[in-house]
């Protein structure tokens, strides 16, 4: 926390207007610092300063981008607990999963490091011309990226680095519930030898306002969002008005599949990882979980079992499995959706209500027996909370989980390859989890279709969001 001012063109700066907001711990809800409000004129001078940074870090070769990149890896590797003990304190998940974080995060410096030297073209012969066909890929220009609050680190890292690796300079406004995290990655940016203006940080507590002028400025030219679809929505129609490239990584609705041949452990295990990772907190969270009535009892039995073993307090303390939620709101609308659910049918295997005291704490929970229309069968829930299905038919199962505006990612248990193969062609999820409850990588293009954005993240893909495709029709 030595950091809590805007970082604008290498520099610590107050902002114009000199406002600031609070920042507070999760699990106590006290006041952790302020932090420094940009405002109109703040963006105004990042964008002035990105502008001035691009063409030098633009016409830098590939390699030295891909140095830079590489010692940012390196140097953040080297801190990762230090950077667990920040996001823990801010976002309030647990020191293990913030660690998981943390060197996921990393991981996409040296990624993206090895990226930046394959933006390959192509030259071939027009068949029927018989000219020349050169393609290039060339830095789009300066990008707006917003990020969410449920992984202050990863979140910007798996932004900013194929940004940079592409030649892009970027303007990124954290969420304000987390924004000390990206602050503090900006000494050790500067450190692995960015150069100033290439990342500029604002926090702020008025988002509409300052996105909204940074996307109407003839200079930004690609936007990365992540967070809601209906926030996504709104943006897109903004980029619209300067024709802006956007990646957009919206909402999820995943469903989780366990079909009666499926290692019901292996299965349990996987639904663990895909339901409780950074609390449910996450847009790849299985949301909706679909178990054969054949094997349903032992999965029910051996999940509630996994989830009644977790160990909820403080995230910063020995031993604890399940931090708080991120604020009030979000711990409410868990709540509530549980109410829901219970209201219409759905019984209470575990869990269900959340302690008295200080902290946006919710509990592990267990629902069996969720009726089709439970709020939290349509809509995201974004908390520890597991509601269990059951299904006997192979095509039911598909058509329920197809069954949703969202398209983001899919889970599927089963000892049949073929089968597994062929139920993943037949859903509409930009990612699918075969046997496996993680998906997220930073080699992967993660991404979704329909209502859970466009574009991706990672993979090869990931640095080509910044990019622009040059073609020159030649003869010689």
């Amino acid at each position: 926390m030595k950091h809590t001012d805007l970082y604008i063109n290498g520099a610590w700066v107050p902002g114009a207007d000199g406002a600031r907001f609070d920042v507070l711990n999760p699990a106590t809800e006290e006041v952790i610092t302020s932090v420094a409000s940009a405002g109109i004129a703040d963006a105004k001078a990042a964008l002035d300063a990105a502008e001035a940074a691009f063409g030098d870090w633009a016409a830098r070769t590939p390699r030295a981008r891909s140095e830079v990149l590489r010692k940012a890896w390196e140097l953040m590797t080297a801190r990762l607990p230090e950077f667990a003990d920040l996001i823990t304190l801010e976002n309030g998940k647990a020191r293990a999963d913030a660690m998981g974080e943390a060197a996921y995060a990393a991981e996409f410096f040296r990624w993206f490091a090895e990226e930046a030297v394959r933006a390959d073209g192509m030259i071939t012969h027009a068949p029927a011309s018989g000219a020349r066909i050169i393609v290039q890929h060339k830095p789009a220009g300066i990008a707006v990226l917003v990020t969410p609050w449920n992984y202050p680190a990863a979140m910007g890292t798996r932004k900013i680095a194929p940004a940079l690796a592409a030649g892009c300079p970027v303007i990124i406004k954290p969420a304000a519930e987390t924004p000390l995290t990206m602050l503090a990655l900006m000494p050790l940016l500067e450190e692995a030898g960015v150069p100033k203006g290439m990342v500029n940080v604002l926090p702020t507590a008025s988002p509409a306002a300052l996105v909204d002028h940074m996307l109407h400025d003839p200079r930004v030219r690609v936007l990365s969002f992540t967070g809601s679809t209906s926030v996504g929505r709104k943006l897109l129609h903004a980029s619209a008005d300067q024709v802006l490239k956007p990646a957009m990584e919206l909402g999820g609705n995943a469903p989780l599949i366990v079909f009666e041949d499926a290692d019901v452990d292996a299965a349990v295990e996987g639904a663990m990882l895909a339901k409780m990772r950074n609390l449910g907190e996450a847009c790849t969270a299985a949301n909706r979980i679909y178990v054969h009535a054949d094997v349903a009892e032992a999965f029910t039995a051996k999940f509630t079992a996994a989830m009644a073993a977790l160990k909820m307090g403080n995230g910063a303390q020995d031993g604890i499995d399940v931090g708080p939620l991120v604020n009030a709101s979000t711990r409410d609308k868990v709540a509530a959706f549980v109410e829901d659910a219970v209201a219409k049918g759905a019984k209470v295997e575990l869990g269900g209500k959340a302690p008295e005291g200080k902290g946006y704490f919710y509990p592990p929970t267990v629902l069996t027996n969720v009726a089709e229309t439970s709020d939290c069968v349509h809509d995201e829930i974004f908390g520890p909370v597991a509601a269990i299905q059951t299904f006997t038919d192979q095509e039911d199962v598909i058509a329920r989980a197809n069954a949703t505006e969202y398209g983001l990612v899919a889970y599927v248990f089963t000892e049949d390859m073929k089968r597994g193969m062929q139920v993943c062609e037949r859903l509409e999820y930009g990612m699918v989890g075969l046997n496996r409850g993680l998906v997220s990588d930073p080699a992967a293009p993660f991404g979704g279709v329909k209502q859970s954005g466009l574009g991706r993240e990672g993979g090869h893909e990931g640095m080509m969001e910044f990019t622009e495709t040059q073609y020159i029709s030649a003869s010689w």
